[in-house]
């Protein structure tokens, strides 16, 4: 059954295809930190079932340590100059999102058409991931297609790969460390304390008061880790399900899912989600570093107040 597993061993090879080349770049002004970065990550996706909690911990601790003394830096890895680019889009056009869109295509194709194949009686695609199998597959398919249109030389596509995750650098592992950090909070019994103290803040038998404190505390949450993920098991044990699930009978799957909406409202709003808001102004070299998060406030805002609504005016029909 192809399951995470598929996905996770396309991305620890890639890692270490970048482990290995940033080794060999001479160039490079952080040549052997930025390596053992890298090849770190790939590590803990081919082998990190094997090494355990005990040395996954160690080699996140690893990770941040390298990341925190400044030895993951941005090389200058081969590619195209931008006269080269430039000719290559006027010549061929929009013609060259195509493969960006096989990716989305084949998610959704797979997501409905892998449910009906089967190997020896059981799914070939484990069911409960078959759209992110199918987005990788997406990806896969997509490289193959430019390469054998575009024709570039063999290693184009992880020098480009390498090119945009050490211009991301170290905060390409924030959505992941931040999600983590929402499991460890609610296993400290975080949520059980902002329950309490929400629980005597809302009147009771309020559904309206009881919604807004759940969608304010899972976009407040989601701005001071950076991420919904980190927020939603944090603010569903402490509001989402004793207070608009148990107490008031709310649907859960409609609190659930645009609870984190409201989550994701709070990640437009925040420097601490760097991946969405402060990578890219720097990728755009743009002089206010929260120019994004300022572009975004006034959209944030009211999807926030709408996914409010939402839910208090579905989830208790």
């Amino acid at each position: 059954m192809i399951g995470l597993g598929f996905l996770y061993t396309i991305a620890g090879v890639l890692f270490a295809a970048w482990s290995l080349l940033t080794l060999r770049d001479a160039s490079h002004p952080r040549r052997w930190g930025s390596a053992a970065f890298w090849g770190l990550i790939s590590v803990s996706f081919l082998a990190g079932d094997w090494l355990g909690d005990l040395g996954n911990g160690v080699l996140v601790l690893v990770l941040v340590g390298l990341a925190g003394t400044g030895q993951v830096a941005r090389g200058n890895p081969p590619t195209s100059s931008a006269p080269e680019r430039e000719a290559s889009a006027i010549s061929r056009g929009n013609r060259l999102f195509l493969p960006a869109l096989l990716v989305p295509v084949t998610a959704l194709v797979g997501t409905l058409g892998f449910g009906y194949l089967n190997f020896d009686g059981a799914p070939l695609v484990d069911p409960k991931q078959v759209t992110l199998v199918s987005l990788g597959l997406g990806v896969v398919i997509a490289i193959v297609v430019v390469m054998r249109w575009l024709r570039p030389p063999a290693l184009a596509p992880l020098h480009e790969g390498r090119r945009l995750v050490e211009a991301i650098g170290w905060a390409i592992l924030l959505p992941q460390m931040l999600a983590s950090l929402g499991a460890v909070f609610a296993l400290a019994g975080v949520g059980s304390i902002i329950g309490g103290i929400a629980g005597n803040a809302i009147p009771q038998g309020s559904p309206f008061l009881a919604v807004l404190a759940f969608t304010l505390g899972m976009a407040g949450f989601t701005m001071i880790m950076g991420n919904a993920f980190a927020a939603f098991p944090v603010m569903m044990a402490a509001v989402g399900l004793p207070v608009l699930v148990i107490g008031l009978g709310g649907n859960p799957a409609i609190v659930a899912a645009i609870g984190m909406l409201a989550g994701f409202c709070g990640t437009l709003m925040t420097p601490m989600a760097a991946n969405f808001n402060i990578v890219p102004a720097m990728l755009l070299e743009l002089d206010d570093r929260n120019a994004v998060i300022k572009a975004q406030v006034a959209t944030a805002l009211p999807l926030l107040a709408i996914n409010t609504l939402l839910i208090w005016g579905l989830a208790f029909r």
